[in-house]
């Protein structure tokens, strides 16, 4: 899932792990048939991670659910409850779709991905074939931007 800028950063393998590990559960799920909702992973300088899942009102407001929960996590300084400290990175995942040239849409499961003191990216994976088991497939995650940093 690395990501680079023109300021040549790359995603550290921290965030890359975090990332990588909350897409494939999301991944799995689809296969299985399951919905995904907006789930997030937001870890610690550390390596502590706290996982979260918003799913009781529309998409658009668990998204903002998802990314309100890491900047009250970043005010907080973490999370003593759930064994955080102030967060260092986080990566949130929901379904969506994504456009072609010729604007037909296909099936993609949506990241949004960023650590401290540097920028924050989105990228998606296409899919088909969900819940069909071994049957799942997908395409390896595409850059699609920068995005603000939620902390």
């Amino acid at each position: 899932m690395a990501a680079k800028k023109e300021s040549n950063y790359t995603v550290s393998a921290e965030l890359d792990e975090l990332s990588c590990e909350l897409m494939g559960q999301a991944l799995d799920l689809l296969a299985e048939g399951e919905d995904v909702n907006v789930l997030l992973a937001v870890a610690d300088a550390a390596g502590n991670v706290a996982s979260f899942e918003f799913a009781d009102d529309g998409e658009e407001a668990c998204l903002a659910g998802a990314r309100n929960k890491v900047r009250s996590l970043v005010r907080s300084k973490g999370d003593a409850d759930a064994g955080l400290e102030t967060p260092h990175y986080y990566a949130l995942c929901y379904e969506g779709a994504v456009a072609d040239d010729e604007g037909t849409f296909a099936d993609a499961l949506i990241m949004e991905f960023g650590e401290k003191n540097e920028p924050a990216f989105s990228a998606f994976s296409l899919f088909e074939g969900r819940g069909t088991g071994d049957g799942f497939a997908w395409t390896d995650p595409a850059p699609a931007g920068e995005v603000d940093s939620l902390l």
